[in-house]
């Protein structure tokens, strides 16, 4: 079976936009709330669920702690270029 070269500078372009940098922040921010209501913990192995998959929408009623082989296995539409 013949692999395809992953072209790592076309990654880290994507990850290092400014629109995928506040999507992070905004996750970060995500995880320290629910950290401050003693949600989730460092090295818990949990993830933060954002249940419209929009991680601008910190809402608490839009957070859902969940392990994260559940929250990485779920199959969402995501926009790339």
């Amino acid at each position: 079976m013949a692999t395809k070269k992953r072209d790592y500078k076309k990654e880290y372009e994507y990850h290092g936009t400014p629109e995928q940098k506040k999507r992070r922040a905004a996750r970060g921010r995500s995880r320290y709330k629910l950290e401050k209501a003693g949600k989730v913990r460092k090295g818990d192995g949990k993830d933060v669920h954002h249940k419209d998959n929009n991680p601008n929408n910190t809402s608490r009623k839009n957070l859902r702690v969940e392990p994260k082989s559940v929250n990485r296995a779920r199959k969402t539409k995501r926009k790339r270029k």
